[in-house]
């Protein structure tokens, strides 16, 4: 009975027979898509709001108001949570308007949505092999950041970008002293030197370095490389000379047996 009303269905419809959906929006003006598009995304009716954009964009391409619905859509996805098509979006409006005035806030709102992206980066460390982590989206974040502060020194978006820039740098400082010291524990040293050596070379500024220091002089006494150990050691008890890793980093002839293992 079912199938058979649902042939009825497809055959009146084939017919013209059912009523067509009605699209409220079909005479609007760009300037009413645009404002019942600005109420909604105030209103948090994200989706709708993202869809009378792209309507508006479609139908009157070539407007002011074109223009502003692209940077207005990314921001939306922004808020919905959607931020793969909040980058596409930004991206797409940094291509077509490099000149904007407005064009500082589609660098930010990149920044924004890797930074979402990558929410929650250090959040669950403890439960999962640091080697499989993708810090992706905070190294685009900081990339996308970095771009807006050296392009728009004076924008008013740059002292936030510069905030989450220095939040960016200890994340995923912190990010490689986990794999690093996931490394050490499994005995791969020279990878774990290596996250460490990563880490002074890339994120000097970041409170991470402390323990990758500590970790590279590990790993190199473990390989039985005295120079770069002692050039570790040298440089964390420099920087931390009250560092609570410098009895741990100590090397391996200097500890007694039980500190060893």
């Amino acid at each position: 009975m079912r199938w058979m009303l649902l042939c009825l269905a497809a055959t009146l419809a084939g017919c013209g027979l059912l009523p067509e959906q009605i699209d409220e929006t079909k005479t609007w003006s760009a300037a009413k898509l645009y404002s019942i598009a600005k109420s909604n995304l105030a209103e948090g009716n994200f989706a709708r709001a993202i869809e009378l954009f792209e309507k508006l964009e479609a139908r009157y391409p070539y407007g002011p108001y074109a223009q502003q619905a692209q940077l207005e859509v990314a921001y939306a996805y922004y808020k919905d949570n959607e931020p793969i098509s909040s980058v596409a979006a930004s991206e797409r409006f940094i291509k077509l308007h490099p000149n904007h005035p407005n064009v500082d806030y589609a660098y930010y709102l990149r920044g924004l949505a890797n930074f979402i992206e990558d929410d929650g980066l250090l959040a669950s460390l403890g439960n999962q092999d640091m080697s499989e982590r993708d810090p992706r989206a905070a190294r685009e974040a900081f990339s996308a950041f970095k771009e807006l502060v050296e392009r728009f020194p004076n924008s008013k978006y740059t002292p936030d970008a510069q905030a989450r820039m220095r939040y960016l740098v200890n994340a995923l400082a912190t990010h490689e002293v986990h794999v690093a010291r996931y490394y050490y524990s499994r005995g791969a040293y020279v990878a774990a030197a290596n996250r460490g050596k990563h880490v002074l070379e890339n994120y000097q500024q970041a409170p991470a370095m402390e323990e990758a220091l500590a970790i590279m002089a590990k790993s190199y006494d473990r390989l039985g490389l005295a120079v770069p150990r002692d050039d570790a050691l040298k440089v964390l008890r420099h920087n931390f000379p009250n560092s609570p890793f410098l009895k741990d980093a100590a090397p391996a002839k200097d500890k007694p047996w039980w500190q060893i293992w």
